[in-house]
């Protein structure tokens, strides 16, 4: 499967001090929901489980049909834990950030790209795939808990073979999640001695394919 860069400024990709290793973009539907609306919804309530495209449709479909009462009752942005971190870095701190990771020839892969270019997140170390980008469902109660149904199976992804230096070029900081690790140790290591520290997230909801 071909890979193709996203063409930015490479002058600006340069100045990224923290970058963020998200192997597969990933599309968040996130919704407020009631506890009659998660009843129908297979599997417990809470935590995350790996559901098929047409299930991801039908659920997001109830979502549309439950909520009456406002005009637009899901939020979709670019997400994943790692996504979520480096956003945040950049909006709320200005801290010079960029993201390396693929994302699919199609509109969740453009609205990722947009949404992270408008939080000032550096993309050109991005690759766009054919193939469908990454999408989950997380429908938040009353109580703020969060149900979460991730479609990652068939979702375009980074391969660990097409790291390379120039991805990590002048960056200080690596960020991301714990099952990464083997793709991290992929880069050869005069790329990997540029980092000052990396920063490793362990989390009870796993989103690797």
């Amino acid at each position: 499967m071909g890979a193709e860069h996203l063409i930015i400024n490479r002058e600006a990709s340069q100045a990224a001090l923290i970058l963020g290793l998200q192997p597969a973009a990933l599309i968040d539907h996130v919704a407020r929901v009631d506890w009659s609306l998660l009843d129908q919804i297979p599997g417990e309530r809470g935590g995350s489980i790996p559901v098929a495209i047409e299930e991801l449709e039908h659920i997001l479909s109830e979502v549309k049909t439950h909520i009456l009462d406002e005009p637009s009752p899901i939020k979709t942005i670019a997400g994943g834990s790692v996504t979520n971190t480096i956003r945040g870095l950049s909006v709320g701190f200005g801290v010079p950030c960029g993201l390396i990771g693929a994302y699919g020839d199609d509109q969740q892969g453009q609205l990722f790209v947009s949404n992270m270019q408008f939080s000032g997140v550096d993309v050109s170390r991005l690759r766009m795939k054919r193939g469908p980008t990454g999408q989950c469902v997380c429908l938040v109660d009353a109580s703020g808990n969060r149900t979460m149904r991730p479609c990652l199976s068939n979702a375009v992804k980074i391969q660990a073979d097409e790291l390379i230096a120039e991805d990590v070029k002048g960056s200080k900081v690596l960020h991301l999640a714990l099952y990464l690790k083997k793709l991290l140790f992929n880069l050869a290591r005069d790329s990997l001695s540029s980092f000052s520290f990396y920063s490793i997230i362990i989390t009870f909801f796993s989103f690797s394919p």
